[in-house]
């Protein structure tokens, strides 16, 4: 499926404009979901820290910038940035109600802003066309454990039968958190 968004891949390690990184995500209907009718005030104000690390990305909770690792913009499935972008976004509109995005009561994958942010995640993955098991596949991430993982897909109505850690776990090939 056509994802009708410009994703910037040449950008350089530096910080830019949301849009100048990318481009079109204003149009795309989980976003607006996220925004309302602030959705492009809100990306004409958010920022983009490109990084030369390997990693994924996330959202500075000091200042709600999205931070992007340049390798995985460089080299990872076009969907998955699309996806995680808009994973992002949804904690650029956490931070920006105050809410602790690293509330470490929580374990990451019960931590009510993380369950949110997949929520609409998996929705737009479905959306796009993407079956459970690629879906699974997405929701990898090497700082979970295999139990934490099987709950995430459950919490997030993901078929599991037959899936466990994917085989291949450098799937986004690498992993950061700021926290």
């Amino acid at each position: 499926m056509q994802l009708n968004v410009r994703i910037n891949r040449d950008a350089e390690v530096l910080t830019y404009d949301f849009k100048e990184v990318f481009e079109g995500f204003e149009k795309v209907e989980a976003v607006r979901r996220i925004f309302g009718d602030k959705t492009e005030e809100i990306l004409s104000k958010t920022k983009v820290v490109l990084f030369p690390r390997k990693g994924y990305l996330a959202v500075d909770d000091e200042n709600g910038y999205i931070l992007v690792s340049k390798p995985y913009l460089k080299t990872a499935d076009e969907r998955y940035i699309y996806l995680d972008v808009i994973h992002e976004l949804v904690h650029v509109r956490q931070f920006l109600e105050g809410k602790n995005l690293f509330d470490e009561r929580y374990s990451y994958v019960d931590r009510p802003t993380e369950v949110e942010a997949y929520r609409l995640t998996v929705e737009e993955a479905r959306r796009i066309g993407m079956n459970d098991k690629q879906i699974a596949e997405y929701l990898y991430v090497e700082w979970i454990t295999q139990e934490e993982y099987q709950r995430l897909l459950h919490t997030l109505g993901v078929n599991m039968d037959g899936v466990s850690k994917p085989s291949d776990t450098r799937r986004r090939g690498g992993w950061f958190q700021t926290k």
